[in-house]
């Protein structure tokens, strides 16, 4: 499965963005995704995920109650919706599918297949 995740760009401190992550493959409706993001000189994080019908979503207790995953199986694309954005959250962000369906893991290994990246920078 080829995800490709987009909507990165330079925002300021506060703003919002918008990150997409699509694929032209059927069966990624049925899978289960997350958001991860990898900050310059970090490891690898979790940040949000939800199952394959975009429900029981989860979030790192960094970004809860500013961004929210969402999902629209017409256009078998799963967003991330960023707001109240700080310089903290400068990061590369990747999707990732998860094959089975029900769950919102924040364990990088349940995820089977990744996006390369989209890079959000915040300024301050």
């Amino acid at each position: 499965v080829q995800l490709q995740a987009s909507g990165g760009g330079l925002v300021q401190a506060g703003g919002s963005l918008r990150l997409s992550c699509a694929s032209s493959e059927r069966t990624f409706a049925s899978y289960a995704m997350g958001w991860f993001r990898q900050a310059p000189g970090k490891e690898r994080e979790f940040v949000a995920a939800c199952n394959w019908l975009g429900k029981y979503p989860n979030y790192a207790d960094s970004v809860k109650g500013r961004f929210t995953i969402s999902r629209d199986a017409a256009d078998n694309t799963v967003y991330l919706q960023m707001n109240s954005l700080k310089p903290e959250d400068t990061a590369v962000y990747y999707c990732a599918a998860n094959t089975a369906p029900y769950g919102s893991s924040s364990s990088e290994e349940r995820y089977d297949f990744w996006g390369r990246g989209t890079l959000v920078t915040v300024s301050s």
